[in-house]
C-alpha cells in the first residue's frame, strides 16, 4: 500500500474535511476520496462516516490512525536507510511555501546540492500549515517561511532578506500603477498590515494570489503590476518587459528556517544554514532563459 494512501487518511482524520485536506496535501478532493475508498476497500471496513459536511471516525478508523502514524514514520525512516546503505551520506527533506521557492530556495538547492556531495535530497513545496505538521510529524527536515515557526520542539532562525520590487509591465508613476491590473501578491502575515499602511488608499486589487509566479505570469500575458522578488524580475527588467515603479522603494521580507531541535540531522541542517546565509538570490534557471528570449 502506498505511504500516500496513509498520509491522506491521517490528513482527513484530522481536518475532518475532503476539501480543506486536498488542499493542504495539494491534490484534488476527487483523489483524497479515492484513496479512502482504496485503504476501506483494503481492510474490508468503513473508516469514516459521512453525514454532508460532518465527517467522523468509525471505530475501526479510530484505532487505524496510530497504525497509520507508525506506519507513515517507519517507511520514512527506512528509505532514509536504504539511501544511506546506496551510498548516500545523508538524505534531507527541505520545504518551503510556494513564495519562498520562487523568490530564494530555488537558487539554494542549487547550491546547497553542489555544496553537499554526495547528499541526497528532497525538495517539497507545503502551504504553512503543512510545514508545520511535516516538522512535527518528523517527515521534514528543514522548513522555510516567510512567518517564524513558533514551537518549544523547533528552532526558528532569520536566514535571508528577499528584496520585493513593485514592478509594472507599462513605465508608471505610484499614482498610476494600482488602478490597472494590480496584482497582490500574499508575502506572509505581517505583509498583510504593513501594505495596508504603505498604500492606504488603494483600489481594490484586480487580482489576488498567494504565488509569485501566477503574478508575474499574469501581468506579463495581461498587464499590471505586482511585487515580486527582484530575483524573479531582474531579468525581466534587464530585457525591457517590466519596469521598476519609480519613487517606491524596494521593500525587504525577511525568511526563516525552521528545524527540530532534536533532528538526528541536526549538524548537517546547521551546515546548510550557514550555507545559506551566504546566498544571494537570483533568478531561477528556467526564468532567466526565458527573459533573454
Amino acid at each position: 500500500m502506498d505511504v500516500k494512501v496513509f498520509r491522506t487518511f491521517l490528513e482527513l482524520a484530522k481536518v475532518r474535511h475532503f476539501g480543506r485536506a486536498a488542499e493542504n496535501l495539494y491534490i484534488t478532493q476527487a483523489a483524497v476520496s479515492a484513496r479512502i475508498k482504496q485503504l476501506e476497500s483494503h481492510f474490508d471496513t468503513q473508516l469514516f462516516i459521512r453525514d454532508r459536511n460532518n465527517i467522523k471516525l468509525t471505530s475501526a478508523g479510530e484505532r487505524l490512525v496510530s497504525y497509520a502514524e507508525v506506519m507513515v514514520t517507519t517507511l520514512q525512516q527506512a528509505k532514509l536507510e536504504l539511501s544511506l546503505e546506496s551510498g548516500k551520506k545523508l538524505q534531507l527533506i527541505m520545504g518551503g511555501t510556494p513564495n519562498v521557492w520562487d523568490a530564494y530556495l530555488q537558487n539554494c538547492l542549487s547550491v546547497t546540492t553542489e555544496a553537499f556531495e554526495g547528499y541526497g535530497f528532497i525538495a517539497e513545496v507545503m502551504g504553512r500549515e503543512a510545514l508545520v505538521r511535516s516538522l512535527q510529524e518528523r517527515t521534514l527536515d528543514m522548513a522555510f517561511a516567510f512567518d517564524q515557526i513558533k514551537a518549544d520542539e523547533l528552532n526558528c532562525k532569520k536566514v535571508a532578506d528577499v528584496a520585493l520590487t513593485l514592478v509594472s509591465t507599462e513605465p508608471r508613476s505610484v499614482e498610476e500603477v494600482f488602478a490597472d491590473k494590480y496584482v497582490y501578491v500574499d508575502w506572509g502575515t505581517k505583509f498583510v498590515a504593513e501594505h495596508a499602511e504603505r498604500h492606504s488608499k488603494i483600489p481594490a486589487p484586480y487580482l489576488r494570489t498567494s504565488t509569485a509566479r501566477i503574478a508575474l505570469d499574469f501581468i506579463l500575458e495581461k498587464g499590471g503590476s505586482a511585487y515580486l522578488p527582484n530575483s524573479l524580475v531582474e531579468a525581466f527588467i534587464v530585457s525591457g518587459q517590466l519596469h521598476r515603479v519609480e519613487g517606491v522603494e524596494d521593500w525587504y521580507r525577511p525568511i526563516y528556517l525552521s528545524y527540530r531541535k532534536a533532528s538526528s540531522s541536526v549538524d548537517a541542517i546547521k551546515q546548510v544554514e550557514e550555507l545559506v546565509k551566504n546566498i544571494i538570490p537570483s533568478s531561477s534557471f528556467s526564468l532567466s532563459q526565458v527573459a533573454e528570449v
